[in-house]
């Protein structure tokens, strides 16, 4: 009764614990969801924004402007088309490149501003359409550093961009004079109050980052931890019922086929004494007796003996070496990565899968080679056994033997994979957790 309270407290308490952990995956991926988001949009914005630009004043120059003035394309087309050679120059080093490896550095900005509405006004001098390409330095603003710089840029680039449409030093008056500084004023200050905000909440966007990182890397170790927890309470609960189970056969089932065994000897004996021997008393006795050897069969079977002598490396190298002298075939074993003690539970399992994939080939495969791989990863564990047989159509292969391996994997924590066409062979891949037994964190845990 106590053993069954306890089981179930700890199915429970695993379940909670599956539930917290998936919670907090799914909020940790929702953060990170919309931070990647808006970086994302505002990166796009940043790579693309000159370069669009830069080619819708190109293409209207080229295709309507030069053509409308009648000018030919030698020598203001083939100077334009120069300019616009070393702009792509420009950008692409200053701009681009740095800030897809983000390498981005204040000087360097400041003499990529300065030189790009350079470029800006010349291409300017030639035509008014490429004042299209000049907005582009608003954006780039954004990038210098410390934040009187970007508005400063703001500045020089709402002067360039100004004073180019509005001609107005070709016939001066105070008032287009006061029109074009009320038109820089209020646009300096419309886009700078940008750049100024950006700069004073800088460093509480930081430091908000680092809490989200410091939080989500706190989600994601509390969720492995629930992960251990919920298999290290399956595999103590499967554990428990091996135990009980295991306790139960030897104690009813095969108990009672001995008392029986003893019993049926007894009046063996006395009916040979009589000179009678009885064949249905002959006939019981050889059953109990195969009984008795099947509930001891069942007995040992409930842990795999070769894990009861050594560990999963070496109880895979005696069961590989034993089906290989039984079917006459010779099986590949490969261990990589550092050997680390694991669960019980994990180690029969993967023992049980191996022994099934085995049982599988032998019967159905046909194959000449067979392979089996043991890869410890460090957090994960991985079993591949995959031979050159005929192998089967896909969705054939759900048979109860799959099927029970598919079960036993996924009771601790694990997936498996199988791959398989007519005349391909077929590979069994499992993917489990790397969890030793009597993990420290999970015991510190569980003392809390």
């Amino acid at each position: 009764m106590m053993r069954d309270v306890g089981t179930g407290a700890r199915q429970i308490s695993g379940s909670r614990g599956a539930a917290v952990a998936e919670e907090a995956e799914d909020a940790s991926r929702s953060r990170l969801a919309w931070k990647e988001d808006q970086l994302r949009v505002w990166d796009l914005l940043q790579l693309f924004t000159p370069w669009l630009l830069l080619a819708i004043s190109t293409t209207i120059y080229f295709s309507w402007v030069l053509p409308a003035s009648g000018e030919r394309f030698w020598p203001e087309g083939a100077s334009v088309l120069g300019l616009v050679s070393v702009a792509v120059l420009w950008v692409l080093g200053g701009h681009t490149l740095p800030l897809r490896r983000r390498s981005l550095r204040p000087a360097p900005s400041v003499i990529y501003v300065i030189g790009l509405l350079g470029l800006c006004l010349t291409l300017m001098s030639y035509s008014d359409v490429f004042i299209v390409f000049t907005v582009s330095g608003f954006f780039h603003a954004y990038l210098l550093r410390p934040w009187p710089l970007g508005v400063l840029g703001v500045l020089a680039t709402s002067v360039a961009l100004n004073g180019s449409a509005m001609r107005w030093w070709s016939d001066p008056t105070s008032e287009l004079l006061v029109e074009f500084l009320l038109i820089v004023v209020v646009q300096t200050a419309a886009i700078g109050v940008g750049i100024v905000l950006t700069a004073r909440s800088e460093p509480e966007e930081r430091k908000r980052e680092q809490l989200v990182e410091r939080l989500e890397g706190a989600l994601h170790e509390n969720a492995g931890l629930h992960a251990q927890l919920v298999a290290q309470a399956r595999e103590s609960g499967v554990q428990d019922e091996r135990q009980r189970l295991a306790g139960d056969i030897h104690d009813t089932l095969a108990q009672g086929l001995a008392g029986i065994i003893t019993q049926l000897q007894a009046a063996e004996s006395s009916a040979g004494l009589q000179g009678e021997p009885d064949e249905h008393v002959a006939r019981a006795l050889r059953l109990a007796r195969s009984s008795l050897t099947e509930a001891r069969r069942s007995v040992r079977a409930l842990a795999p003996q070769e894990l009861g002598r050594a560990h999963l490396p070496d109880a895979l190298g005696t069961l590989t070496e034993q089906w290989s002298q039984d079917e006459g075939k010779r099986v590949q074993l490969d261990v990589t990565g550092p050997r680390m003690p694991l669960s019980p539970a994990i180690e029969v399992s993967l023992f049980r899968v191996a022994q099934e994939s085995l049982t599988n080939v032998a019967k159905h495969a046909e194959a000449s080679r067979v392979g089996v791989t043991l890869s410890y990863t460090g957090t994960e564990v991985l079993l591949d056994v995959r031979d050159d047989g005929r192998g089967f159509a896909k969705g054939v292969g759900t048979g109860f033997g799959l099927t029970s391996m598919r079960q036993r994997i996924r009771g601790v924590g694990g997936h498996v994979d199988v791959q398989s066409a007519r005349g391909d062979g077929t590979s069994v891949s499992v993917r489990v957790p790397a969890i030793a037994p009597g993990d420290a964190r999970v015991k510190e845990e569980t003392d809390r």
